[in-house]
């Protein structure tokens, strides 16, 4: 049976962006920074957040919640330990990837595109140099959600740019001119 091709489709957008990833080395050997990093941004207390979603508590509860749980303003909402699969395939170097962010951030772009989460949390790597030298690595925030040509939501992008730099700054990590 034929395909047919006269169907009308909703617009597709294609959406061209360019982004500046950030490549940081934090002065320090991997180990020693990824417990820094994690000690200075925990995990998402899922439990309690899944309560408050259970119980329909207010937004302010779960904002209150965000601010307790994240004193730097940023949480880790999923990690993933790359070396152990890499190293079945002979790979040394070390790598964890993370998703970063706060939703409560996230939910001032969100009322403005549902879209854009795809952008939020944001998405980093804590790597070794061949040297063997710590390198946190991120595309710029608001670079990522430029794209969706919303004032609002870039804002939120630059306001988490600044957030991603008073972060590094807290690590005793150089804070790149893109960040400030």
């Amino acid at each position: 049976m034929a395909h047919d091709t006269t169907t009308t489709h909703p617009t597709i957008r294609a959406l061209p962006r360019s982004v500046t990833r950030l490549e940081i080395p934090v002065g320090t050997n991997y180990k020693q920074f990824v417990a820094r990093f994690e000690q200075a941004v925990p995990p998402l207390d899922y439990r309690r957040t899944f309560e408050l979603v259970t119980e329909r508590a207010p937004w302010s509860a779960v904002r209150r919640l965000a601010d307790e749980g994240a004193p730097l303003g940023f949480m880790i909402y999923w990690k993933f330990d790359a070396q152990p699969l890499f190293g079945v395939a002979g790979d040394q170097a070390r790598c964890t990837e993370y998703l970063m962010g706060n939703h409560t951030i996230a939910e001032r772009m969100y009322r403005h595109d549902a879209g854009a989460l795809m952008y939020a949390p944001l998405r980093i790597t804590i790597h070794e140099s061949p040297s063997g030298e710590a390198v946190f690595a991120i595309d710029r925030p608001s670079d990522t959600v430029s794209v969706l040509g919303r004032p609002e939501i870039t804002e939120v992008g630059r306001e988490l740019d600044r957030k991603v730099g008073a972060l590094l700054a807290h690590l005793g990590v150089p804070v790149p001119d893109e960040l400030t």
